[in-house]
């Protein structure tokens, strides 16, 4: 019996019990309502928008992207495109480029001409034959 007296002080007794359990109900009604959190179809503010646009990596991009530059526009030394359906790569040398197709052609043109009939993947239909350029490659 001794050692169950010693053990019985650490445990509130049922009056103890129901005055903690109304603090905690008094302390729940008081506390103010949680927000909802922000979900994707909610507003954004202000200082968001202000914050996403004076991020550097905002201004990092350039505005026309590669494939729909001219041949002279861009500053690479070898120009990379590569078939998505049967991942063959194709190389030229910018100089090679220019001068087999003219400084002012497009880089999207010129890599649809390196690839033409060159794809391994056939379907048997002519409009689906053919490469899918990428020129996402450095």
């Amino acid at each position: 019996m001794a050692g169950r007296r010693v053990a019985e002080w650490r445990f509130p007794n049922d009056k103890q019990q129901r005055a903690e359990e109304t603090l905690r109900r008094m302390q729940q009604a008081s506390a103010p309502a949680p927000s909802p959190p922000i979900g994707p179809a909610d507003p954004m503010t202000d200082a968001y928008w202000d914050a996403v646009l004076a991020d550097p990596r905002a201004h990092a991009r350039p505005g026309v992207p590669i494939q729909n530059r001219r041949l002279s526009e861009i500053p690479r030394h070898v120009l990379r495109v590569n078939c998505r359906r049967c991942d063959r790569i194709v190389e030229i040398q910018t100089a090679d480029a220019v001068r087999l197709y003219g400084e002012h052609a497009v880089w999207k043109e010129v890599g649809q001409k390196l690839l033409d009939n060159g794809c391994q993947q056939r379907t048997g239909s002519h409009e689906d034959d053919g490469c899918w350029p990428s020129y996402d490659h450095a």
